[in-house]
């Protein structure tokens, strides 16, 4: 089951991609992949959709989502796999960690604007099929698109990390009700692409240990976010805390991302797959 071209992160116009949920169906078929998820963040609106086309196309297909969590002043992402996206606890748990995403958005877009870069708001607004999910990646394309950048990280860089002119802070779910909120809908929680967080090792040994308290059952392992040389050493944590693995490309754009669907290497066979925990729940 390790060999299994499963693709458990991406992300549609329902957040912050830039394919709408039946093109990422249609391109993660073209690429090979045997089992998909799409993963928006903090939204689950794209759902139904999203299994509709892959059933269409004969794509094997997992609910999923990304919800932001505050972890040691650190926002973490936590995914969610294999769950009833209709149910009420984790609709609501989702409405509320969207809710601030609006009021940060127009702090950014003050604080790019005494930087020398008047109207961000309405600028990124352009790239958002949801303004409740307005993100920096909406600020980050209007700034290339402006001029400003020549592409989407160096404005991450430049802008909107912390320290930088258009960052501001956003105190995100907490890590237990996130796996709460997953794990009552019927899912699975995994961690998502740890290695991109600026933790200390006491803290990310930290963040696995509650994770794992909470209730959380994987981590992604091989992930477009990590380098190669990273996935051993969190497939040894996987086994370390005994969480199954996952895997996902994290795929936002065919401009800006660079791992396609299906793209990955495949877990290495001493890992549990986390689609083997919710095999009973694949559409």
């Amino acid at each position: 089951m390790s060999i299994l071209n499963a693709d458990l992160h991406c992300h549609s116009t329902v957040s912050d991609g830039t394919l709408t949920p039946e093109a990422l169906a249609t391109r993660a078929h073209a690429n090979g992949v045997e089992l998909w998820a799409l993963t928006d963040h903090d939204e689950v609106g794209g759902q139904h959709r999203a299994r509709a086309a892959a059933q269409a196309l004969g794509l094997r297909y997992l609910t999923g989502v990304e919800v932001s969590v505050t972890f040691a002043s650190v926002t973490v992402h936590i995914v969610g796999l294999g769950f009833d996206p209709d149910h009420p606890a984790l609709l609501q748990g989702l409405a509320a960690t969207r809710g601030g995403r609006g009021e940060r958005a127009q702090e950014m877009s003050e604080q790019l604007a005494k930087a020398g870069i008047p109207g961000a708001y309405e600028g990124a607004l352009k790239y958002v099929g949801n303004p409740e999910l307005i993100s920096r990646t909406h600020f980050a394309r209007f700034l290339v698109e402006s001029g400003v950048c020549r592409e989407t990280n160096e404005v991450f860089r430049k802008y909107l990390t912390e320290g930088k002119p258009g960052f501001v802070p956003h105190r995100w779910a907490r890590l237990g009700d996130a796996v709460r909120w997953i794990r009552e809908a019927g899912g699975v929680a995994v961690i998502a692409h740890p290695a991109r967080y600026s933790h200390s090792a006491t803290q990310e040994y930290a963040l696995f240990s509650e994770f794992k308290e909470h209730g959380g059952q994987g981590v992604e392992v091989v992930t477009g976010s990590h380098a190669p040389s990273e996935y051993g050493k969190y497939a040894d944590l996987a086994l370390e805390f005994g969480l199954a693995a996952s895997r996902g490309s994290d795929f936002h754009s065919p401009d800006e991302s660079h791992t396609d669907l299906g793209a990955l290497p495949y877990l290495e066979g001493r890992l549990t797959p986390v689609w083997e925990l919710i095999a009973d729940r694949v559409q």
